[in-house]
């Protein structure tokens, strides 16, 4: 039951998300088949912020999770090219590290509009010589499990984890994405969230309170990164009009 709701299960305060395809697209809101990505050039390289609708989860998870503007992103992935001068994302999801068409990454949650909710952050002019070793790191990565236990240290990985441990490598093991302490704990009440208690249990460890990791919401606010085109308006976006 709890694994069908991955795909933005993982981002409690400072770590990550992410779910099978299959779950995206049950959760979506607007039917648009053909939403159409090209108004935008995307480019190798691009992280893609990602609001989606998983119901109760993201509630929960939304409630403690802020990026840029207030955006409530809760997954991410990254641009990297394919043969025949294609693009394609390379994410983490449930079924593990996978490569992910970008009509299947647009389709899946909408604003009101019609719009994909996906926001394009590319790293500035200085840091873009890091992009190719990113790439070739995440790409070794490619069919290893996903993290759902959200543990930094272990061979597997969440969607925020994939991504930071690429730049990582990229920029000789220092961080572009800062790591904070993970917290599962309603603000209002200070207590743990059910679902969590839930969640852990049947998982049969111990919640991670207090544990490094990182989300797409801090992620967005990186000073390595431009915010450089929005799709979409995300839930919570509180900047200039899109």
């Amino acid at each position: 039951m709890y694994k069908s709701l991955f795909y933005c299960l993982m981002i409690l305060f400072c770590f990550s998300c992410s779910s099978g395809e299959k779950e995206i697209k049950e959760t979506s809101t607007i039917e648009k088949p053909n939403f159409d990505y090209s108004k935008f050039q995307l480019q190798s390289g691009d992280i893609l912020f990602q609001d989606s609708d998983c119901g109760s989860f993201c509630d929960a998870i939304e409630k403690v999770t802020f990026g840029v503007g207030e955006s409530k992103f809760s997954h991410v992935g990254m641009v990297i090219p394919k043969e025949g001068n294609q693009l394609i994302v390379m994410e983490a999801v449930s079924a593990g590290v996978v490569e992910t068409p970008l009509d299947t990454f647009f389709n899946r949650s909408f604003d009101e509009n019609g719009n994909s909710k996906v926001v394009v952050g590319r790293l500035k002019k200085e840091h873009q010589h890091l992009v190719p070793k990113a790439i070739e790191f995440a790409k070794t990565k490619l069919g290893l499990p996903y993290d759902d236990v959200f543990n930094i240290l272990n061979d597997k990985y969440y969607c925020s984890e994939l991504l930071y441990e690429s730049f990582n490598y990229a920029n000789n093991n220092v961080p572009i994405f800062q790591l904070q302490k993970m917290t599962y704990k309603d603000p209002d009440t200070k207590a743990t969230f059910p679902i969590w208690e839930k969640y852990f249990e049947d998982l049969k460890v111990k919640i991670p309170e207090d544990q490094p990791g990182l989300n797409p919401g801090g992620m967005s606010k990186s000073r390595f990164i431009d915010i450089v085109h929005f799709y979409g308006k995300p839930q919570g976006y509180k900047g200039k009009n899109i």
